[in-house]
């Protein structure tokens, strides 16, 4: 296909969703690392972008959200948690972002801390009890939003970190690893993650890996949420396919996925852009199989960091709730 081609083809698929003029502008999707989740987000929503019209490129980089405050690059991913942290300049950010903006969640992400099966910790309750014996990653030093995941966990409880013995650990990986390697107790661990699966088979001999329930009474939850304020606590039932939830059910984490862009991004680009990633989720779930969790009437939940208006009006225009 000639360039004339694609572009006239692009162009009829951007008038089908209804596009402007403003889609032609390039525009960049910051990822992170290959193999990460944003990397994989950001690979999915430029493909369907670019065949809706919109000239996309990745970038891989870390750290972006200030690139993105500041204009560097135009659109990017981090999870609820954090963008609230970096627009607010709160949480593991010393400064603010007052320049970022939400399109809105992707997906949910299920995460929460897990243990040995054989210590019995079935429930944050038990995990007080015992707290002072164990063995917690901490500090997390490439991954700096980790320890306000665990944070949230275990001031859920009634804890904190300096209730246990403290474990530093360079990233996330790098816990689920001190965890199945036996020199931590307690670390967290994404539901169906790779590296905690592998972990569970080095621990077989002490029954796997199991979660630890979180408390999700009123109190408990306004607890977590001083930690983790876009997070909420999910009930899963037990599951023999499941890491972690072969023994039982438990209350977990559920973080919303985010896709942000920068405040001065033009506003029918920016509603394209939301239009495409809602209207092509099958698209998107090919591409990436975690949007197979997306859910279009659950995409605009509130939020401390604003909406663009560009992401308001296709929310509008599809009657989906959204904070004004």
């Amino acid at each position: 296909m000639n360039f004339l081609t694609k572009t006239l083809a692009g162009g009829a698929f951007a008038l089908a969703f209804g596009a402007t003029a403003a889609v032609a502008q390039v525009v960049t999707i910051a990822t992170g690392a290959q193999g990460s989740l944003a990397y994989n987000s950001g690979q999915a929503v430029a493909k369907v972008a670019n065949d809706a019209g919109i000239t996309a490129r990745t970038q891989p980089l870390v750290g972006y959200l200030p690139l993105i405050n500041n204009g560097e690059v135009d659109f990017g991913f981090s999870n609820g948690v954090e963008a609230e942290y970096a627009y607010s300049g709160t949480g593991n950010y010393d400064r603010a972002n007052p320049n970022i903006r939400l399109v809105g969640v992707m997906f949910p992400l299920t995460t929460s801390i897990m243990a040995p099966c054989d210590l019995g910790l079935k429930t944050v309750a038990d995990l007080k009890e015992r707290a002072g014996d164990l063995r917690i990653a901490s500090e997390y030093t490439s991954s700096t939003i980790i320890p306000f995941y665990i944070g949230g966990g275990l001031a859920n409880a009634g804890l904190s970190y300096d209730d246990f013995q403290q474990v530093p650990v360079a990233s996330f990986v790098a816990g689920i690893n001190a965890l199945g390697d036996g020199l931590v107790d307690i670390a967290l661990v994404s539901l169906n993650a790779g590296a905690g699966q592998q972990a569970a088979v080095k621990l077989q001999v002490r029954g796997g890996l199991c979660y630890i329930s979180l408390d999700n009474s009123d109190a408990g939850v306004a607890a977590f949420k001083e930690f983790l304020p876009a997070g909420n606590i999910v009930s899963l039932p037990q599951n023999d396919k499941i890491n972690g939830l072969q023994n039982g059910g438990a209350n977990l984490m559920s973080i919303p996925w985010v896709m942000m862009v920068n405040a001065d991004v033009d506003e029918d680009l920016v509603y394209t852009m939301t239009k495409t990633v809602v209207e092509q989720n099958a698209a998107l779930k090919d591409s990436f199989g975690a949007f197979a969790r997306a859910k279009a009437e659950t995409m605009a939940p509130a939020s401390a960091v604003p909406y663009h208006p560009g992401a308001l009006k296709y929310y509008a225009e599809a009657g989906i709730d959204a904070p004004q």
